[in-house]
């Protein structure tokens, strides 16, 4: 669990390394490639099955929301916010979440779900803001706010998904089908490359290695040793160790006000869980098949 949590927090500040040499999209495509192609190792190893055709759809809207989208919004948005700010934006996923599945999946929202909403919704405000200009909220805050949707997305197409595939089963699909939907994205990459320095293409490796590929092996060896309130708790760590690293690696600061609108998410988004909103909101990380209500993850890896 530890080293899941470590690896998922230094993406986000990895992303930072990778992102000037490499560009929003070529990051995108060249993590998901590395990834598709690590996963691909892994695959027959850990016995991963072949999708029914019936499931193919909803697989690339898991793979477009949750994967495609979410890079290029979240690569966008950390051009200029530090990774402990996205990291804590990216927190809100659940509970926005939580408010689509009850639009969609008519799943009920219970008062302790309307109050992490708000809770969610003002903590993000405060980052937002104090990451711009005064009272005007930072237009890179709002596009990590766009990974989180998209993420939410995902979390609710995935649902019917996680009750007949194993969690890494689905990061397979997800990810490989992710991939091949960002391809339009190769010249980006092919234009970058040969310019990247030593390091973004180290840090380039280790996102697609490191955090997409071995993390979800390690979460999903972990979650099938820990119960499920354990595991999620767990990865609240996630922004808290992210905050560190980039002030060790990068040495980015917080604002003491974004610091705190990231502790107003955090708590919305444990009432989200304790409230029961979890079930629509499964990340593809399970160790096997299960019934929704058994999916929960607060946090999926960025």
């Amino acid at each position: 669990m530890g080293v899941t949590v470590a690896l998922w927090a230094s993406a986000f500040v990895a992303i930072r390394v990778a992102l000037p040499d490499f560009g929003v999209a070529g990051l995108s495509v060249g993590r998901l490639t590395v990834a598709s192609l690590m996963l691909a190792v892994i695959a027959p190893l850990l016995g991963v099955r072949r999708p029914a055709r019936s499931d193919l759809a909803r697989i690339f809207g898991c793979a477009l929301t949750g994967m495609t989208a979410y890079q290029i919004l979240l690569n966008a948005g950390e051009r200029s916010v530090p990774a402990g700010s996205a990291s804590l934006l990216v927190n809100s996923a659940p509970i926005v979440a939580s408010v689509l599945a009850f639009i969609l999946l008519r799943e009920r929202l219970h008062q302790r779900g309307v109050i992490a909403l708000a809770l969610g919704f003002t903590g993000a405000t405060v980052i937002a803001v104090a990451e711009g200009d005064g009272f005007t909220p930072s237009k890179d805050v709002l596009l990590v706010l766009g990974a989180a949707v998209a993420q939410a997305l995902f979390f609710v197409l995935q649902k019917p998904l996680l009750i007949r595939y194993r969690g890494l089963e689905l990061t397979c699909y997800v990810v490989w089908s992710g991939t091949v939907l960002s391809l339009p994205l190769v010249p980006a990459l092919v234009r970058q490359a040969p310019q990247a320095s030593g390091d973004a293409v180290l840090a380039l490796l280790f996102l697609g290695i490191a955090p997409s590929a071995l993390g979800f092996v390690t979460w999903a060896y972990a979650q099938a040793r820990l119960s499920v309130a354990a595991a999620a708790t767990s990865l609240y760590l996630v922004p808290v160790m992210a905050i560190g690293i980039g002030f060790v690696v990068l040495g980015e600061s917080i604002p003491p006000a974004a610091l705190l609108g990231g502790v107003v998410v955090l708590v919305g988004a444990m009432i989200s869980r304790r409230a029961g909103t979890g079930t629509a909101v499964g990340a593809a990380t399970g160790a096997g098949p299960r019934t929704p209500s058994a999916s929960f993850d607060p946090t999926s890896p960025p």
